[in-house]
């Protein structure tokens, strides 16, 4: 019998970290600026022409644009839209929308890549709790971000908190990947899985996590623009990601907001800050 051979997975030292952290910084403080700007009456355009000023201002290049021919420096995703929603003037965001920002960055070299989603306006409870749910997921799986863990152990853990949280669920077509000197490398992240399966996770692996969770049913398909992700059902959905390096210590982190630091601290992964 023949086993698969693993993908070959790009591992880093503790100096490339290092550098992957100061891309994950520039993506943070830009998504933090998104987050002080969303207010009803903006365009998506809008908001992704502020953080392409906040990417380059740090001396660093948006990650997305020109990617395979995608036109922003984010992705913008409002509602029902999963992920990989194209900035357009003509999305004008309205009180009560939610939107799932997705922005990356390249710095000397290394890439970042984090994503949030955002209220616009007032928050409806129901949203709230999606989002929640979605975060949560997010830190589940990058708890099983330790050596000698496996890729099962992430899908496990992201699948199995938002299965127990009761009517939402989990996109399946979409998942994490490796992160480096390239945006999307091996390993794929797959959002569920089996424990003790899948390629075991070694010292210096970087890893985008990234659960989307659906108010309503789990099925998702793409629009005619060849890239925006929809529910179904219409149903409104919740996008959440980290980068993070393996480290003999525990997850880093590498995309940490200051709003993180007490849950980083709480989980007991390795202060990013230092």
């Amino acid at each position: 019998m023949f086993r698969k051979a693993e993908p070959a997975v790009q591992l880093k030292t503790a100096a490339e970290i290092a550098k992957m952290r100061e891309a994950g910084t520039v993506v943070a403080r830009t998504l933090d600026r998104l987050r002080a700007a969303v207010e009803p009456g903006m365009s998506t355009l809008d908001l992704d022409a502020i953080a392409e000023r906040s990417i380059r201002d740090a001396g660093a290049v948006p990650s997305f644009k020109g990617y395979y021919g995608f036109t922003g420096s984010i992705c913008a995703s409002v509602n029902e839209e999963v992920v990989h929603g194209i900035p357009r003037d003509s999305k004008v965001l309205r009180d009560g929308d939610i939107i799932s920002i997705d922005c990356g960055a390249i710095l000397d070299g290394w890439h970042g890549d984090s994503a949030v989603t955002l209220a616009v306006g007032e928050l409806r409870s129901e949203d709230a709790r999606l989002m929640e749910v979605c975060e949560e997921a997010m830190w589940q799986g990058i708890a099983e971000l330790r050596p000698g863990k496996r890729l099962g152990d992430i899908g496990a853990a992201i699948d199995g908190y938002i299965r127990s949280q009761g009517r939402f669920s989990n996109v399946q077509e979409y998942g994490g990947h490796g992160i480096g000197t390239e945006m999307h490398m091996d390993p794929h992240v797959l959002n569920y899985g089996k424990r003790g399966k899948g390629q075991q996770l070694v010292e210096g692996m970087c890893l985008a996590i990234e659960p989307m969770a659906n108010a309503g049913a789990r099925h998702v398909m793409e629009l005619d623009d060849g890239w925006t992700v929809v529910t179904r059902d219409g149903e409104r959905s919740s996008h959440f990601e980290h980068s993070v390096a393996i480290t003999a210590d525990g997850p880093l982190v590498l995309t940490a907001r200051e709003e993180n630091r007490e849950r980083i601290a709480a989980l007991g992964f390795p202060d990013p800050g230092r």
